[in-house]
């Protein structure tokens, strides 16, 4: 694949190319002998031969849409001409599973082993809030913390607090609770967390006291609760919060980095604000990087139901089991009755910004973010926020909203945290650090100031998948061991936890 021809085929089977950078009318394709009758957008898709309305149009060697009019040698294919439709997915539960080889050595990074055996990659105190009526005492404490400083406990990354919109007007018993209390005690649990305080307001649906016994959590010097009218007010809240928190940061300081296995890491893969080069270029790097960390023994987390969806198939081929393809084929039976309810459908995905950088439909969407699971077998299925306990690859199911999916995922134990981007995310989560990946040259030259690595090189043929997929395997042992991400020099991470409220408000 040459750095100067102006497209790319990604499978011989494929009825398109994707265009390098924007391509004029009247440009010849030699190598397919094609055409192109308009000018076409960089990342967008070139037709190679005529295509009849209904027909299927293939990309990756997979269905990505129907042609909803005729389609010509040379044509621009997007939302004016390709649209979803139904058709057959043949499960074949198990049937492509793989045994990566064995690592030849094992690599390490420098962790923090907390007492219970689990390794951190960062050392929080957190603020949970049990409901919304309770963020702003929150933030006020996390506030106090910015002004007087950590200069005395070196060790401590930080005071962050992570308030939420929801915690009340659901039902005790519902779905929607279980989703909350799940998530709240993931975070409470989290290893990246020496201590957590949970502040409620006193009366809202999500009480403290049913979290503490339904998710068996255990209060103590590192975890507290209290709430806002028990305490007696606002500012006693503020102040009883600042007192608990001075009584952890000693304890808290008292870590140190020591050499762990790479088996540890618990890498969370997200990918927002997608292009047509996502599926091309750092999906498959992260993919890479991601088969490295399970040849190690450690685990990684894909997510994002609705942007797998057209392309589960490919994933249940890989499951180790029938019993976990078919968890993950009812998860997508729980999400077409979620938006038969709602009056939604699956396709609303891409978005506008997607569109814009050349994704058509949720199918081509789809077959591009799976590229982030690399090619490990799948070993097991969570709901949104579950405890992730397996070692390998594995799906969460959670929505393609960006905040929502990584909270679910860093609920269920993720560590860190690996993010793609062709349009230009600035995502941060805390308490886990996350590395964004820009798929194109074109985003990394704009917007450098928020991008870790720069996976367009792979895009102009300059650089393989392995090369990059090293490259980026290298930053994500630096960022466990400390050294800090773009997203964690800008601050973000305390506004992106959002827990995914599935039910009605009352």
């Amino acid at each position: 694949m040459s750095h100067v021809y102006p497209v790319i085929k990604l499978n011989p089977n494929d009825d398109v190319v994707v265009a390098r950078s924007p391509i004029a009318a009247g440009t010849l394709l030699p190598n397919e002998n094609v055409t192109v009758q308009s000018d076409i957008p960089e990342g967008h898709k070139i037709s190679l031969h005529d295509i009849a309305a209904g027909d299927a149009v293939k990309r990756y060697g997979q269905i990505i849409g129907f042609a909803s009019q005729a389609i010509k040698a040379g044509d621009h294919i997007h939302t004016h001409n390709l649209s979803m439709g139904d058709f057959a997915r043949d499960y074949a539960f198990g049937e492509d599973t793989i045994e990566l080889p064995k690592a030849e050595k094992v690599d390490t990074f420098m962790g923090i082993k907390r007492a219970d055996g689990r390794v951190a990659t960062r050392n929080f105190i957190g603020i949970l809030t049990s409901v919304n009526c309770s963020a702003t005492v929150a933030r006020a404490i996390e506030d106090h913390y910015k002004k007087v400083g950590l200069e005395n406990y070196p060790n401590v990354d930080g005071v962050v607090a992570l308030p939420q919109s929801f915690g009340c007007a659901i039902g005790f018993d519902s779905e929607a609770m279980d989703v909350m209390r799940r998530t709240l005690s993931g975070y409470a649990r989290h290893v990246n967390f020496a201590g957590v305080v949970i502040i409620g307001l006193g009366c809202e649906s999500n009480q403290i006291k049913d979290l503490i016994q339904v998710e068996k959590l255990t209060e103590g010097k590192m975890l507290h609760t209290m709430t806002i009218q028990e305490t007696g007010g606002t500012q006693k809240t503020i102040n009883k919060g600042i007192a608990v928190i001075d009584g952890m940061l000693a304890e808290a300081n008292q870590v140190k980095r020591e050499v762990v296995p790479v088996s540890e890491i618990i890498l969370a893969l997200e990918c927002g604000g997608s292009d047509s080069y996502s599926g091309i270029s750092a999906n498959p790097v992260l993919g890479y990087a991601a088969d490295k960390i399970v040849q190690q023994g450690g685990t990684a987390i894909l997510s994002e139901t609705s942007e797998i969806y057209g392309a589960e198939h490919l994933l249940t081929r890989r499951a180790v089991t029938p019993e976990v393809g078919k968890k993950l084929i009812a998860r997508i039976e729980w999400w077409e009755d979620y938006c038969a309810r709602n009056k939604s459908e699956m396709n609303n995905n891409p978005s506008a910004g997607n569109k814009v950088g050349g994704l058509t439909t949720v199918l081509e969407k789809s077959l591009g973010g799976i590229a982030k699971g690399g090619t490990s077998n799948l070993v097991d299925v969570y709901e949104y926020a579950e405890p992730v306990t397996a070692k390998g690859l594995v799906f969460m199911d959670t929505p393609g909203y960006d905040p929502i999916a990584v909270t679910g995922q860093i609920a269920g134990g993720a560590n860190l945290l690996c993010f793609t981007t062709g349009r230009g995310s600035a995502f941060g989560s805390k308490p886990t650090p996350s590395l964004k990946l820009a798929t194109n040259n074109t985003l990394w030259q704009r917007q450098e100031e928020d991008m870790d690595i720069n996976c367009g090189n792979v895009v102009e043929g300059t650089e393989t998948i392995a090369e990059a997929g090293e490259r980026l395997y290298t930053m994500i042992l630096e960022m466990a061991s400390g050294k800090k991400t773009k997203s964690e020099q800008f601050g973000y991470g305390g506004l992106e936890f959002v827990p995914w409220n599935i039910g009605s408000i009352m």
